[in-house]
């Protein structure tokens, strides 16, 4: 007999997951064209990247936990965590290998730590 919980905690990490990286690409062509037609520097392109991936997984974290109704900081988590290794395979197809460094740790903690506030607030806006 399968578990209809489980089930839809699934299809719903994955529709939280879609609508996070809909939102990351709507953010990011938001910042591409403001670096095209304004005087913002590409030096800021990795600050920009960050806040929107932690806006991204906020909403998706947020989504997650009001859909499940109940343990929205691991569902959070989850999430986050989920996010981080799809952008990282995207990055070593489209971009170039992955490098474990203190880059990549940091954006590993902030996806995790995202996802559980993200989760932790989805919860408490029910």
């Amino acid at each position: 007999m399968r578990d209809k919980g489980l089930e839809n905690n699934i299809k719903y990490m994955f529709k939280a997951l879609v609508l996070a990286y809909i939102l990351t690409c709507v953010l990011v062509l938001i910042v591409s064209f403001l670096l095209t037609y304004t005087s913002l520097k590409e030096s800021s392109i990795p600050l920009l990247n960050t806040i929107i991936m932690i806006i991204s997984i906020s909403f998706g974290g947020i989504y997650i936990a009001i859909k499940v109704e109940e343990n929205g900081w691991l569902n959070g988590g989850i999430l986050g965590i989920l996010y981080f290794l799809i952008l990282v395979f995207l990055n070593y197809l489209f971009v170039k290998p992955f490098t474990f460094d203190i880059f990549s740790i940091s954006k590993f903690l902030i996806s995790l730590v995202t996802g559980i506030i993200g989760g932790v607030l989805g919860i408490n806006l029910k």
